[in-house]
């Protein structure tokens, strides 16, 4: 599908502001689920790009910048691909193919990243320069120059995408046969299950499982929507919480108690 000029404009400013998020992390834009589902807003392709940007999240879930090792761009991932996406024309028998894109581009933004940051370096300097002046002004300026350099770190890329326009990037989904789209689709449900593994690996402990488990028997009854389910969780979480507190001011029963009253009982199970 072809974009207007207003809904250009609009997709350019989403993957500026998820580029700034990249960084700032604080609204979250850069999150896939979150930028797909704004790009999926401003061009009317709102359930297909939730839909790319669910699977994208999960396979995000994994990535992470450990020490100087710097993980792929979810940013540019969610972006690029979404546009392409939508461009392509082709709704949600497009999005396995739109996965298959989004995870070289997630490997190249490292190298957009990485020019970034050395770019920073210098503006560091400059900062250090206005500080030394006492130019609180300077040193505010040169941060927005910053930040903005990590915005256009998205916003160009995705400039570029919108300029190639709809023709291009239709044909070049149309060339991807049927065989192949289906590969790519198993194949992105196996990096899915590959990044949410290593979540749980991570957050895996014996208070938990119990819930984990809970939620995953509550997600086979096909009559509870997402609120309810939601609904339940909060509440579990709350009563988890008024356990804890009640366990940890009970300490003169003379049972053993470490304050965390669902992990006793399991580890007294």
């Amino acid at each position: 599908m072809s974009l207007n000029f207003i809904q250009v404009i609009l997709v350019i400013v989403v993957a500026f502001f998820a580029g700034m998020e990249g960084i700032l992390d604080q609204w979250q834009f850069h999150q896939p689920l979150v930028a797909c589902t704004l790009i999926g807003l401003v061009t009317g392709t709102l359930v297909p790009c939730i839909i790319l940007g669910g699977q994208l999240q999960l396979i995000a879930l994994g990535w992470a910048n450990v020490g100087a090792a710097v993980a792929p761009d979810a940013a540019l991932a969610s972006v690029a691909s979404a546009i392409i996406l939508v461009l392509g024309g082709q709704g949600r028998s497009g999005v396995n193919s739109a996965i298959a894109l989004a995870v070289p581009l997630a490997v190249a933004g490292l190298l957009l990243t990485t020019l970034v940051r050395t770019l920073a370096t210098g503006i560091v300097h400059l900062m250090d320069a206005a500080a030394a002046r006492g130019s609180f002004s300077g040193i505010d300026f040169w941060q927005y120059v910053a930040v903005a350099m990590q915005g256009l770190r998205i916003a160009i890329p995705a400039g570029l995408i919108l300029a190639v326009g709809a023709g291009p990037v239709k044909s070049l989904l149309n060339m991807i046969p049927g065989w192949l789209n289906q590969g790519l689709g198993i194949g992105g449900g196996m990096v899915v299950a590959v990044g949410y593994a290593m979540v749980i690996n991570m957050m895996a402990t014996a208070e938990v499982w119990p819930f984990f488990a809970l939620g995953f028997v509550m997600a086979t009854i096909p009559n509870l929507t997402l609120i309810a389910l939601g609904t339940i969780g909060v509440a579990l979480a709350l009563i988890y919480l008024a356990l804890q507190e009640s366990g940890s001011n009970n300490a003169s029963t003379g049972v053993a108690n470490t304050g965390d009253p669902v992990g006793d009982i399991i580890d007294n199970y």
